[in-house]
Formats: structure tokens, sequence, C-alpha cells
């Protein structure tokens, strides 16, 4: 077999192969003989049909049979060889395939590119001093007192107020066209709740129960959707229902029925070590995103666009699964696939290159993964799936699963480890990050 590989670009192969004749007349060989013991055909008993009628019924199939494992045990042997860590599918140009014949083909493929990595130990990074005070505790009570609030019907007003949740019909309307998705019954929205359009909720307020009102909502200049950018929508609105807000007392009953603890001051040290924890969570997060970027800073090279597009995909589909969870975005609201797509792609390519970079320092480093550890992974996923469980350890039955796993806990333990040997530099917060987690 001769082979030629060339370079076509760091992450880019071209690979030229050609086989003897003597190699592909065993190829058909093999072929023809698995099909002359399982082939049925009228007139002959099973294992005797004779070579020149199977290849006249099935010629056409057994030639792609042949090229296709041709193929695939040559380049197979190709990537092994030369050590090719090929990322994509091969784009095969193929001579014609003849019996007895040397039969040659190219294959254009995708490969990891060669990373040298450098100065990944003791990377400076930048510690914020955090920590949880007592306003942090009170607003997180007060989020508790409010998701268990009441909402009642509103006796002494007909009157719109902001913090009210209202029932409501609209139909929306652009140059008197009716506004795609902008027509609902029953609906029921918070007013200034950051749930709906800023400005429809905000023109909401004062509107008058039961009876039918014309709003003006005007779109922002920068909306994300260019075609409702910067007009102005006209919507025929009807207060069908107002409710107020009515918050519980904050007292020790409060803390046994929501808290689960014996006292308001209990609850409060609960939601303060809670606080503490989620800081500590969010404090080793900023950290990982440091690290990420001063790694991808410091090193150059071309990231395959194979691997990108599917980390676009991954993130796409991520964020499509989460909105549907959510029930959806508002009608006029969800960006185009398109528009995803070109949002997500700087970030899929730095992920994509970081990628790159740690599995380079997690081979240096040696740091690996038993299989052990990967079981207990497993476990771990299948108790946080809850009802799911027994899927998940179905899914990581697959060999492939297993090794995606393992893959990504050794990212998980590589980044670990230069977390371990950097260099941290305490510093006062230049924003109070507390505020993110609070």
């Amino acid at each position: 077999m001769k082979i030629d590989v060339d370079i076509v670009s760091p992450t880019q192969r071209k690979i030229r192969v050609e086989l003897p004749g003597d190699a592909v007349n065993q190829e058909f060989l093999r072929v023809y003989e698995n099909l002359g013991r399982r082939a049925k055909i009228k007139g002959f008993r099973p294992g005797k049909v004779p070579r020149s009628v199977l290849q006249g019924v099935y010629g056409d199939e057994v030639k792609g049979q042949v090229l296709t494992r041709l193929v695939e045990q040559s380049l197979g042997e190709v990537f092994k060889e030369r050590g090719l860590k090929v990322i994509s599918e091969p784009e095969v140009e193929a001579d014609a395939l003849e019996e007895g014949r040397n039969f040659a083909f190219s294959a254009m493929v995708e490969v990891k590119p060669e990373v040298e990595v450098k100065d990944y130990r003791g990377v400076e990074l930048k510690k914020a001093r955090l920590s949880v005070d007592d306003d942090q505790v009170e607003r997180t009570l007060e989020r508790i007192r409010d998701a268990h609030a009441q909402w009642v019907p509103v006796e002494d007003r007909q009157v719109v107020e902001r913090g009210d949740f209202l029932t409501l019909d609209f139909a929306g309307s652009i140059d008197g066209k009716p506004l795609p998705g902008g027509k609902s019954e029953n609906y029921a929205l918070e007013v200034g709740g950051s749930n709906a359009l800023p400005q429809f909720e905000e023109a909401l307020v004062g509107l008058t129960k039961d009876t039918e009102h014309t709003i003006s909502v005007p779109f922002p200049t920068d909306y994300f959707n260019k075609e409702l950018a910067g007009k102005v929508a006209q919507f025929s609105v009807t207060v069908r229902e107002i409710k107020k807000k009515v918050l519980p007392p904050l007292d020790d009953e409060f803390a046994k029925d929501r808290g689960d603890c014996s006292t308001l001051e209990e609850l409060k040290q609960k939601i303060r070590s809670q606080l503490e924890a989620d800081l500590r969570e969010f404090q080793t997060g900023e950290l990982k995103e440091q690290l990420m970027d001063r790694l991808v800073e410091s090193h150059s090279f071309d990231v395959p666009p194979s691997m990108v597009d599917r980390q676009v995909r991954y993130l796409l589909e991520r964020h499509q699964s989460r909105q549907r969870a959510q029930g959806g975005a508002p009608a006029g609201e969800q960006p185009s696939t398109e528009e995803l797509r070109k949002e997500f792609q700087p970030h899929a390519q730095r992920q994509v290159k970081a990628t790159l970079i740690l599995e380079k320092i997690a081979e240096l480093e040696k740091v690996e993964v038993s299989d052990a550890e990967v079981q207990k992974g497993v476990e771990d996923a299948a108790r946080v799936a809850g009802e799911r469980a027994q899927a998940v350890r179905h899914y990581y039955e697959r060999a492939d699963a297993r090794e995606n796993l393992r893959s990504q806990m050794i990212i998980d333990r590589t980044i670990d480890y230069l977390l371990q040997h950097a260099t941290m530099k305490e510093m006062d917060p230049a924003v109070d990050a507390r505020e993110k987690n609070s």
C-alpha cells in the first residue's frame, strides 16, 4: 500500500492511498464467498451459486461493499500509522474500482492540531474578597417570603397599579396589520415583573378593569427582531382581573412552615450558610473563567471548523431545550436560529480552543480518571436525575458515552490542578460581585 499525506493546513490533511491489485482481488473474493453462503437464488442450493451468477445479480452491490471496505480499512491503518487524530468524516474521491487492477483514492480529513502549551503553571488570577453580609441574608429572606405570597383579588379599586397581577386579553397590530403572535386571551402577567416587553407592562398602569383600551407600545431601536425595532405597535387591551400580593408575616411559624427550621433566627443562619456556599461556587466559577481567558489568550493555533460547528450545535440545542423547559420565549421575541448561531460562534470557538489546550495539559501532567471513578460519575448523574435515574444508567452503558464522561472528568480535574497551581492575587471587587449572587 502506497501512502501520501499532505498537510493542507494545521487542521487538514489530504491522504492519497494506492492499493495493489492483489489486495483488491482478496477483498472481492472475501465478499463473494460471504455472499455465496447466504444468497438464495432459485435453481441453486445454498452455497452452490456460481460466482458468475452472483456477479450478474449482485455485481454493483458487491463493488460498493468492496470499495467501502478497502477505503475504511486503509484509512484506519493510515490514521494509526501516522498518528492522526481525525475528528471529521473523510471526504473521499475514489478512482474506478476493477478486479485485478490497482485501486487509488484520496481522502480529505480534519485533524486535531498539534498544540504546544506553555506557562500554564502559576497563572496569575485575581480573586475578589467576597463575604456574605446581613443585608444579603435579609434580601434572600424577603425573596423567600415573596415566593410564598398569596395573590388575592382586588375589591377596593378598578385601576391597575405597579406590582398587580393581571389576567388580560390583548391583540396587537402595526400599521393596521396584525402583529404575528401578538394576540392572547386570559394572559397572566405581573406588572413590573419583567416577563414581557417593559414598555408593554408600563403602558398597563392606569388602565381600568373590564374596559377595552388602546395602548401604544414602542419597540426599542436596538430590539433584536429587526422587523419590529423602532416601530410602534397598537394593542387593544382588556383587563379581566386584578390581584394584589399579600405577604406572610416573618416569624417563627414562617420559619417552621417554609424553611424547615425551629425559629426565624435558625432560618436566617441556614440562609447565610447557603449563601456562603453559593458564593464559594460563584468565586470558583469566576476563577475558572479567568483561567480559560488566560490560556486562550496565551496560545495561538487554528481551531478545526468541524469542532466549532459541533459546539455551536450543542449550544443551540441547549438553548432551545431551556426555552422549551421555560415555556418558550414570548412570540416575536425569539431570535432566529441563524441569529443564535452567529451569537454562539465566538463562544464555541473559545470553548473548543480551551478544551484542546486542557487536553494537552492533561496529557503532559498524566491526569487520569479510573473506571471506578467513571462509574461513580454515572451514579452521581443518576442520583441528580431523580425519576430518570434508570434512563441515565442505560445511556452510560454505551462505551462512547462513558468515554465522553471520562474525557469531561479529566478536563474538570485538569482545571482543578491548574487552579491549585495558580498565583492568586486577592483584591477588592471593582463591582460588588456579591450582588450577582445575592
